[in-house]
């Protein structure tokens, strides 16, 4: 009954943020709170997740979700330009940017951005997860000006070697790294 068995196969947002088991990781903004959850899993008990929501309606998504998928995470209700964490805090920053609101774009995103370079350590690196897996983001095409917007922001805050790293099944996923001083 082989195809009856679970698939180990993980959710490409996942695979695609590169965490690592270990490692200390922050999520920004409520996108798909089962994703944030897979993420803060695979960081394990050897490791640090965060995330960051902000309102508490999020948070308690976050919450509910973390407990569904066994990960444990301190989650932060905090305006997401000024993140309540210390400077160099962080191996990787995620941003789920549907859910940061009003969105990357504008002064609030590069804010953010900023803030995220401030919590991440010296090589160190930011993933923004970009989109939604819905059927309409699938058949919707992204322009060239959003990717190189949100690439510009990353290197207005200070991340450099900044890349579009894939676009698929409906999502963007863009990288930046914070230079060693």
């Amino acid at each position: 009954m082989f195809f009856l068995r679970k698939s180990t196969l993980e959710h490409l947002p996942v695979v695609m943020s590169g965490v690592r088991m270990g490692e200390r990781a922050l999520q920004i903004g409520v996108d798909d709170p089962m994703l944030v959850g897979a993420i803060a899993a695979k960081v394990g008990l050897s490791g640090h997740a965060a995330a960051v929501a902000p309102d508490e309606q999020d948070a308690a998504k976050v919450r509910s979700a973390l407990a569904r998928a066994g990960a444990l995470a301190d989650v932060q209700v905090a305006p997401l330009d000024s993140l309540p964490f210390a400077d160099n805090d962080f191996d990787v920053v995620i941003v789920h940017s549907a859910g940061v609101k009003p969105g990357l774009g504008g002064n609030s995103g590069l804010a953010l951005l900023r803030d995220a370079f401030r919590v991440v350590r010296s090589g160190g690196r930011v993933v923004i997860i970009h989109g939604s897996g819905g059927l309409m983001a699938k058949l919707r095409t992204s322009t060239n000006a959003d990717t190189g917007d949100m690439l510009g922001a990353l290197e207005s805050a200070g991340f450099r070697a900044t890349r579009l790293l894939a676009e698929r099944e409906g999502y963007r996923f863009l990288e930046g790294l914070k230079r060693e001083p």
